[in-house]
């Protein structure tokens, strides 16, 4: 006795996505591999629902979004540092400059999904380096201003997305730009 159409269909409407979530995730590690960072881009993208159904453009695209939600963060970190501050202004206008360069970033980030959706990865190359760059120019205001102090919780956060940039420049390797 045959096993049933009613059976096998089914079955096999079951296994697609396994099949096809265990080549996606091939395709997770092997993008990751020519980052610097590999666990961080592992991590990050397995986190991401749509990982799964991501080509290497979709992924870069992923990094990108998880970027703009750092520098987004450190923004609104750095807006309420501002308010929290007393009268100290050279600590105002220094945290003020650092809230502006995470603002820059996030619109260099958000610059590179246009690039990315237009396939224009030369762009995209730039404005994610940029982006990298700008925290840069908030660590250098701390240092020009002798008696302020870099905040760790700061450091963590340019660190964060010095490394998401990393991972995403080394995408866009993959993409040929």
């Amino acid at each position: 006795m045959g096993i049933s159409n009613s059976f096998i269909i089914p079955l096999l409407l079951l296994t697609f996505p396994l099949i096809f979530a265990s080549e996606n995730s091939d395709l997770i590690k092997k993008t990751c591999k020519t980052t610097k960072y590999y666990d961080l881009c592992v991590s990050s993208l397995k986190s991401d629902p749509t990982s799964p159904k991501a080509d290497t453009k979709g992924l870069a695209t992923i990094m990108v979004g998880i970027g703009i939600s750092n520098a987004t963060s450190t923004y609104t970190y750095l807006s309420s540092q501002l308010l929290s501050t007393s009268n100290d202004t050279s600590m105002k206008k220094v945290l003020k400059e650092c809230a502006d360069k995470y603002s820059y970033a996030n619109d260099s980030l958000q610059a590179t999904i246009q690039d990315l959706g237009m396939e224009n990865y030369d762009y995209a190359y730039t404005h994610v380096t940029a982006a990298q760059d700008y925290p840069n120019s908030c660590h250098n205001a701390f240092r020009r201003n002798s008696g302020l102090i870099y905040p760790v919780e700061l450091a963590k956060r340019e660190d964060g997305l010095k490394r998401i940039c990393d991972v995403v420049l080394g995408i866009l390797d993959l993409l040929g730009w």
